[in-house]
């Protein structure tokens, strides 16, 4: 590895939120050895796309997909999120002929002898000789990312009053929902802390974000000294969080409570309308409590302190230790 810098492939259906976890533990992973990273998107054709991974093989995959047939040289290292990547990485050590060291973050569910390494969040509850329990996902946020992000969007921040308050809002999911009445308590309650604190507030909605939800929300919060993305443009969440004095995350995603708590800034926890029981959530959130990083929102900004979470490098250094002893 010395010798030539680490070639790794970064494998997922290209969705934001699922590529940037194999993307940020590559990104830690390059941070401590020189490394290339190319990025492999893997997508079904429609028809095969729900079949079990066990049945699907290369020719079912969708045009212009990434095509383990067409490989002349497999890199060194392979890091794949989400169930589109499954029956590529459980196939990549025999494919590679051994050469290649197969990361599979989450947990895969099916098959997990075969890869070197499960890079799994603590609150899935997912154990093995060859898995890794980390606080949350890994993630691409780091304070340098932050801070490259905020020249650009420094017109719309930099002269807005502190204490800033960026508000990460998610939406309807299996386990959580938001309905436009939790929606305008949730807003009445921000707008207040804001408010009393002669602060701004910097929001951003997701794509899992119902349009009713993000109506009332903007309509109660729009007054505020501050900026709500429309959506248009680059995404200034990096952006947003440098600038941000407090954080608040819906308690929805597991991913943005963890991304939140890498920052060292106060984290405080949405509630959401919860259609079964929180489960994993809840056992992340008492994982971030635990930390210092997180708190229900109460309604206060009260600032507090903590050592920020830094998982993802963890994750790296978990990476290499283990490719060196194979």
């Amino acid at each position: 590895m010395a010798a030539r810098p680490l070639s790794i492939w970064v494998v997922s259906d290209g969705r934001t939120g699922i590529q940037n976890q194999a993307l940020g533990l590559a990104e830690a992973v390059a941070r401590l050895t020189p490394a290339d990273i190319a990025i492999k998107t893997v997508r079904w054709r429609p028809a095969f796309d729900r079949w079990p991974s066990g049945l699907k093989t290369p020719a079912m995959l969708a045009p212009g997909s990434f095509d383990p047939r067409r490989v002349a040289e497999w890199p060194d290292l392979w890091i794949a999120t989400g169930r589109a990547s499954l029956p590529l990485s459980a196939r990549v050590r025999g494919w590679s002929g051994g050469r290649t060291f197969v990361v599979q973050t989450q947990d895969p569910r099916w098959r997990n002898d075969r890869y070197d390494l499960i890079v799994a969040p603590a609150h899935d509850d997912v154990s093995g000789p060859n898995v890794l329990s980390i606080t949350g996902s890994p993630h691409r946020i780091t304070r340098e990312k932050l801070a490259e992000a905020a020249p650009a969007f420094a017109a719309r921040v930099a002269s807005l009053p502190h204490p800033r308050v960026a508000v990460m809002v998610g939406g309807a999911s299996a386990a959580f929902d938001l309905p436009p009445d939790h929606a305008a308590d949730l807003a009445e309650r921000i707008a207040k802390a804001v408010a009393a604190a002669k602060g701004s507030l910097l929001l951003t909605y997701s794509r899992r974000t119902p349009e009713a939800a993000k109506a009332v929300m903007t309509a109660r919060l729009s007054a505020l000294p501050g900026w709500i993305w429309d959506g248009a443009g680059d995404n200034p969440l990096f952006a947003m969080l440098d600038g941000a004095d407090h954080i608040l995350v819906t308690e929805d995603s597991a991913n943005m409570a963890a991304e939140a708590a890498s920052t060292g800034k106060p984290v405080h926890v949405l509630p959401m309308v919860a259609k079964k029981a929180p489960g994993k959530f809840a056992r992340l959130h008492a994982d971030l409590q635990a930390r210092g990083a997180a708190r229900p929102f109460d309604g206060a900004l009260t600032p507090w302190t903590y050592a920020p979470l830094n998982e993802t490098e963890r994750a790296a250094r978990a990476v290499l230790a283990a490719m060196s002893n194979r």
